[in-house]
């Protein structure tokens, strides 16, 4: 826990403190944070854990770090080793000299959701003549489209998937381009339960309506080319496919860049140029963005440059071989286990599983996991699909994997001896009639307090335990999740005066 009693409030001191006591005050905040190596953190983090790769990446990092790339005609190095990544990244996707996308060009973003909002962005402003521009993507695409449509006012498609396959149906998906569709999108794999698309179908459909199609390849294009070299029977997603005509991959995930790197590839330049922003009707400097944002550091691109540099093709595939043997062996765990079964078969670097009728309660036993040093990721229920656990699992993980079988046996004895969460009957009314403009200060606060939420006991704004928050967030229509988790989260970002 943190002493707030040695971290003085608010970042801009009155006189000043010393480079010794600030990065102790660092050290205490991040000594709450979830653990980002070491194998049992199952989300957010990709950790190879390749002794140095750290230091390699912050020293490059350092070298860059103010180096500005709104300007690439002033600083090249720059621009050098963002055409090196995105070579790179079309290389490990089926492009290049030799393949059947030669012209493939690309950009290097922040990360996944601003690679995908430009995605959507470049086929809007393809079709200016299309007043109320529409995209088409599967309910497993990353929510990052839902995002890119709701800031460019582009209508979303949503085509449902099986709840069998996880995927969506082509046939379904063809149905619902319409004349004002601008793209078609599909995952490779979607984040959600680590299955990959229907990409070859979905492509054609695209292709024979004339729409373009981007292949969210964020999460797991980076290990599927290599999970195929293994032998593994990884279905055509990448620029093999005809119909593809962009992909995106994130560098800070499987290629175990720092954050935040990611790579946005087109099949070739004329697709591309809408993505650009350029303006110069105004007395300044003439703006040309080729992404969001004007002014990016240079440090994580070099980080990212150093650590491919570094690993090498080599050193991917046998960091993929590693993940894949971790994979099996977490899946032969949740299979071992009276109440669990697994979603889907892992066909990447997911492993995603739910209870059995019977089985324990799931957010209860991610407590238990958590409690146990596991930090899984809960999924609430949608559309027919039931609430899951969904495990990220990188090379960190395969050391700490005969360790997993025995602590979640345990853990679900232990959720099933706790049964689940039962909430008050005022919270679940609440939950299952209020409107997201029914909502007032008051019944947030009043929600929160029920929760165990708000408060400042022992400097934890939340709740130790979460199964309460998540089931009555899983009880809740998704218009109205959406507007509690709004609530809950600007409980927590308060602003220390």
């Amino acid at each position: 826990m943190i002493d707030e009693s040695r971290v003085e409030a608010g970042a801009l001191s009155a006189t000043g403190v010393s480079a010794e006591r600030v990065l102790e005050e660092v050290r205490e905040l991040r000594a709450s944070d979830a653990p980002t190596h070491g194998g049992r953190l199952f989300a957010y983090v990709y950790d190879p854990a390749v002794p140095g790769l750290d230091e390699l990446a912050a020293a490059a990092h350092q070298e860059s770090a103010h180096v500005n790339g709104l300007d690439p005609t002033a600083f090249p190095s720059l621009l050098a080793m963002e055409n090196a990544l995105v070579g790179a990244a079309g290389r490990v996707l089926g492009a290049g000299p030799g393949t059947t996308a030669p012209d493939v060009v690309g950009s290097v973003t922040s990360g996944g959701t601003e690679s995908l909002i430009l995605a959507v962005k470049t086929a809007r402003d393809a079709h200016p003549e299309i007043a109320a521009p529409r995209i088409v993507v599967p309910s497993s695409a990353h929510a990052a489209f839902a995002k890119a449509a709701h800031y460019l006012r582009v209508a979303l498609d949503v085509v449902p998937v099986s709840p069998e396959t996880l995927r969506p149906d082509p046939a379904a998906v063809a149905a619902a381009i319409r004349p004002e569709t601008v793209l078609v999108a599909c995952s490779a794999p979607s984040y959600a339960h680590g299955v990959v698309d229907p990409v070859t179908q979905i492509a054609a459909a695209a292709a024979e309506a004339g729409v373009r199609c981007h292949v969210d390849a964020c999460f797991g294009g980076w290990t599927l080319p290599y999970l195929r070299r293994l032998g593994e029977p990884v279905p055509p997603f990448d620029f093999a496919v005809p119909g593809v005509t962009s992909i995106s991959v994130d560098l800070h995930k499987y290629a175990y860049a720092p954050k935040g790197v990611s790579v946005l590839l087109h099949r070739d330049a004329s697709l591309r140029a809408p993505q650009y922003f350029a303006y110069a009707d105004w007395p300044g400097y003439t703006m040309i963005n080729p992404v969001i944002a004007s002014t990016r550091s240079g440090g994580p691109i070099a980080a990212a440059y150093a650590t491919l540099r570094h690993l090498g093709d080599e050193g991917y595939l046998r960091l993929t071989a590693i993940t894949r043997d971790a994979v099996a062996g977490l899946a032969d765990a949740v299979r071992a286990v009276d109440g669990l079964r697994l979603m889907a078969e892992p066909e990447s670097t997911v492993v995603c599983f739910t209870a059995t009728d019977g089985g324990p309660d799931l957010f209860v036993l991610v407590d238990e996991l958590t409690a146990r040093g596991w930090h899984t990721q809960p999924q609430l229920s949608y559309d027919g699909l039931p609430t899951s656990v969904h495990l990220t699992v990188t090379a960190a993980v395969a050391p700490r994997v005969a360790e997993f079988g025995p602590d979640l046996t345990d853990a679900v004895a232990a959720a099933q001896a706790a049964g689940p969460v039962a909430l008050p009957p005022d919270l679940t009314a609440l939950a299952t009639s209020l409107t997201p403009d029914a909502l007032t200060p008051e019944l947030v606060a009043g929600l929160a307090a029920g929760l165990g939420m708000g408060g400042e006991t022992d400097g934890a704004p939340l709740p130790e335990r979460m199964a309460v928050v998540n089931t009555l967030l899983d009880a809740a229509p998704p218009a109205l999740r959406e507007r509690l988790l709004v609530e809950f989260v600007g409980l927590l970002q308060r602003p220390t005066w």
